[in-house]
């Protein structure tokens, strides 16, 4: 039988490729003769970067040293040039919360992607993929369009300190000196649908995360709405909000198109390809919950399951705080194997492999019932 392997990160503990290996070693001890694809997967947030340069032959990473983190510490990064001269930028690995020494809310900003994206136009690459899930920051994208050139400034004239905390001060923008964007436009990878502003916004949804009081929530909404008089676009479109409104930012100033990137990064990967003859796929991610389905990268494989020949699909996820949706058969949860959250955690290695053993043996039993009802079935 042919199983393939299509996890996301498990975010905190394993990345999507050592998840997937994970996964397929365990598999492959209940099941040595199958076929074992793994495909790891990403949906625009961190490791992004990662599963295009696996799905993409000839794809090459190209350092950029010492830009400038979310925190202004420097910061040693790389876009990934790809064959047709397109670049890949991934937010998280230059202006990610998890590069901050302690989440600043106000401060935090996207400088350091606007470095990178810099050194990409700088290349001459004819188009631009950005990734921007797993940001630090609510700056509305400021950080990465004062890198390229545009100015933000208060009623004195004075360009504002970075940071979404600076924006409540934001008076004018001076775009004459932003860079244009490559001739092949840019597209925006993003995993939510929030709007820029309101209760579903930037700062409501993901300030919290990113250590915002309700004071700070407040003033950075209020930042972000004073941003969006000033320079126009389309605050409420879905998406806007993502990267603490950097896809707005990019979308407005440089009329780059907000996607979806889970389904973007499983297509560049080959995954409706690889399901085409697959009896199994398992994918999962570190929390599976009701937005799991919503732009992750288990939505997107469920949903490129359902559209081809009806493959099943098997979960695997840190812990399960949702119903298990139509298509999805069979599932694993690793606090559950291990007995605690801090247990799966402190050795996510280990639970995979247990719970890629796990799948096999269930898989196999129900073949096995499958074949006694009616030997006219597959194998």
């Amino acid at each position: 039988m042919r199983i393939v392997i299509a996890p996301d990160a498990f975010k905190g503990t394993v990345g999507a490729e050592a998840a997937a290996a994970a996964l397929g070693e365990g598999w492959s001890r209940g099941r040595p003769g199958d076929d074992v694809v793994a495909l790891p997967l990403a949906d625009g947030g961190e490791g992004t970067l990662d599963a295009m340069a696996r799905a993409v032959p000839g794809a090459v990473r190209v350092p950029v040293l010492g830009a400038p983190g979310p925190d202004g510490r420097p910061v040693d990064t790389a876009w990934l040039r790809l064959p047709d001269g397109a670049g890949v930028v991934e937010l998280a690995a230059v202006s990610g919360l998890p590069l901050m020494a302690a989440p600043d809310a106000m401060r935090a900003h996207t400088a350091g992607l606007g470095t990178v994206i810099a050194a990409a136009l700088g290349a001459g690459v004819s188009a631009l993929v950005v990734a921007v899930g797993g940001s630090a920051s609510t700056d509305g994208g400021t950080g990465v369009l004062a890198a390229l050139g545009a100015r933000f400034r208060d009623a004195d004239g004075k360009e504002l300190p970075y940071g979404g905390g600076s924006l409540a001060h934001l008076a004018a923008i001076d775009s004459t000196r932003l860079a244009t964007p490559p001739p092949g436009g840019v597209q925006i990878l993003t995993d939510v649908t929030n709007p820029l502003l309101g209760r579903t916004g930037a700062a409501a949804v993901f300030g919290p995360q990113k250590g915002a009081c309700a004071r700070e929530i407040a003033e950075l909404d209020a930042g972000l709405a004073r941003l969006a008089t000033l320079l126009g676009g389309a605050p409420d479109a879905p998406g806007a909000g993502a990267a603490g409104g950097t896809a707005y930012g990019l979308a407005t100033a440089w009329s780059a198109a907000i996607v979806p990137g889970a389904p973007r990064v499983a297509e560049l990967a080959g995954l409706p390809a690889a399901l085409a003859d697959a009896d199994l796929v398992i994918t999962g991610e570190g929390r599976f919950d009701a937005t799991s389905t919503h732009g992750k990268v288990v939505g997107a494989v469920l949903d490129l399951a359902r559209r081809g020949a009806g493959v099943p699909v098997a979960l695997v996820a840190g812990s399960i705080a949702a119903p298990l949706p139509a298509g999805i058969t069979t599932s694993a949860d690793l606090t559950r194997l291990a007995g605690s959250a801090t247990a799966a955690q402190n050795d996510a290695a280990h639970w995979l492999r247990l719970a890629g053993a796990t799948l096999a043996g269930r898989f196999g039993a129900d073949r096995g019932a499958q074949t006694r009802r009616d030997p006219r079935d597959r194998p």
